[in-house]
């Protein structure tokens, strides 16, 4: 079962996260040649989605980073919205590893 985590963006804000991902003992899992992928959507139904830059940055300990950038951030509609992580093994294999809501939050300036 995938764990629970929330996250929180500031709309039209460079957004940057890491998660460690762990076996059910809490030791990392090693991450070598796993692909990682993630998306936010504003239901479960939803066709559309935003795509999260999902980068392997520790192999050893288990580490993926989840990025956007402030362009992409803006694009994104300030509420609340449902994302989760798809990690792929070398040999093909799925497992989601987290998920959870994501918290929009509204700008006010822009640039």
């Amino acid at each position: 079962m995938a764990a629970f985590t929330e996250l929180t963006i500031e709309r039209g804000a460079t957004f940057s996260t890491t998660i460690n991902v762990e076996d059910s003992n809490g030791d990392a899992i090693n991450l070598t040649g796993y692909t990682a992928n993630s998306q936010i959507r504003k239901s479960y139904y939803s066709t559309t989605a935003n795509s999260f830059t999902a980068t392997v940055t520790g192999t050893a300990n288990g580490e993926i980073t989840l990025s956007m950038t402030a362009a992409n951030t803006s694009n994104l509609i300030a509420g609340r919205a449902l994302y989760d992580l798809l990690i792929t093994s070398p040999a093909g294999e799925k497992t989601r590893v987290v998920e959870g809501i994501v918290t929009i939050l509204p700008n006010v300036t822009t640039l």
